[in-house]
């Protein structure tokens, strides 16, 4: 198996950007893009969170239900969510009704509505130094000392479900790191 896959476009992409058209979409146009804004960054981490366990498709082919359910992510609605929208989020079959992951989004938003500099401002504080993108799959970790350190001030400040893997699954999704792969069609993140 190759680390890259060349579509019937011609395009060379990471390994597990062409094996679906929503993934392909996905990689070519989102993922590792910069990403800013705190409802964009908490919808991500909210995502990241109900993907855990479940294959990242599952989510991407449910997110505009998600957005749906959630008021497109607005921190400022989700925080005031009741236990009357937690039932209503459960009774949604349009998304993973996890009765713990749920309760954590709403908690997170509620601690994310109370950040001095917002959420945006947070998590990018985070982000590492530029390096070139990696050779190959195994050169791609699963987590870092900057996703370690992301995560355990996350959880500092009361935040649910984002533990080291997850702060690096997010850091990929949105630009905080360029985990394309080298000979990927998308052009490298510029400074």
């Amino acid at each position: 198996m190759t680390d890259l896959i060349v579509g019937d476009d011609g395009r060379a992409r990471c390994f597990w950007g062409g094996s679906t058209p929503d993934y392909a979409a996905y990689h070519d146009t989102e993922w590792g893009r910069p990403l800013r804004g705190d409802d964009a960054l908490f919808e991500r981490l909210t995502l990241e969170a109900f993907q855990s366990g479940l294959a990242w498709i599952t989510i991407l082919r449910k997110r505009p239900a998600f957005r749906a359910a959630f008021d497109g992510f607005s921190i400022t609605k989700v925080a005031a969510y009741s236990e009357a929208d937690a039932t209503r989020l459960m009774a949604d079959a349009g998304i993973v009704r996890n009765r713990m992951k749920i309760d954590a989004a709403l908690h997170n938003a509620r601690v994310a509505a109370d950040l001095p500099d917002g959420l945006s401002a947070l998590l990018w504080s985070f982000a590492p130094a530029a390096r070139p993108r990696p050779a190959t799959r195994a050169e791609v970790p699963a987590v870092t000392p900057e996703s370690t350190a992301l995560a355990k001030d996350l959880k500092k400040r009361g935040f649910k479900f984002v533990g080291p893997t997850t702060a690096y699954a997010l850091m990929q999704a949105t630009g905080m790191v360029d985990d394309h792969l080298t000979g990927c069609w998308v052009p490298p993140l510029t400074a």
